[in-house]
């Protein structure tokens, strides 16, 4: 009775055995249209979290200017953590001033790798990193071009100053926070498309 069952249904089924479907099936027996739009979805994670940590990055930089530039900083705790208004014209954190083209460049080389990286992204926690870079290296780029002294050459306005520490801003935030992400998730051993490696 089953195998006349089986015979039976075999014309019914929109795959004949042994089609691409079911060669491309994962290791949970799911069939590989079921994965791809997951990773779409993943896709979608790495740009709204990209465009999360850019706009409030923006708005952040927009009110600084507008209210805390040329003014006496703000104590938030005491002398611990301060808004402070400066320009930085070096990279994260005040680093390398004599080089805003080239941090340009990385900045804008980085929002390219990540670009192509997520055509094979399929892992929440990657896209979730992946955007937090994307999105703080297009905060501080967009600095880099359309604020003064030049293109290419503006300085990133930084506000965030805690006592003994270099002046950020979220921007740089959302980097150090996505690099950290990364080295987690590298030491976990699960890579971007999902794969995760057991020692």
């Amino acid at each position: 009775m089953a195998e006349a069952e089986r015979i039976i249904g075999t014309p019914e089924t929109p795959e004949a055995p042994g089609s691409e479907p079911d060669q491309s099936s994962g290791s949970d027996g799911r069939a590989g249209a079921d994965v791809r739009p997951k990773g779409g979805r993943r896709i979608a994670v790495l740009f709204a979290v990209a465009a999360f940590a850019y706009l409030v990055d923006l708005v952040s930089k927009m009110l600084v200017v507008a209210k805390l530039e040329h003014h006496a900083p703000i104590e938030i705790i005491g002398d611990w953590l301060k808004l402070d208004a400066i320009r930085n014209a070096g990279a994260a954190f005040g680093f390398g001033e004599a080089f805003t083209v080239i941090f340009t460049v990385i900045a804008a080389a980085v929002i390219v790798v990540i670009a192509r990286l997520a055509r094979k992204l399929y892992s929440l926690p990657w896209a979730i990193a992946l955007g937090l870079l994307l999105g703080g290296a297009l905060g501080n780029l967009t600095d880099r071009i359309f604020r003064t002294p030049g293109v290419f050459e503006g300085a990133v306005v930084d506000f965030i100053a805690p006592k003994h520490f270099a002046v950020f801003n979220l921007a740089d935030s959302a980097i150090v926070c996505g690099g950290i992400l990364i080295v987690l998730l590298s030491f976990k051993g699960l890579d971007p498309d999902g794969t995760v490696h057991k020692d």
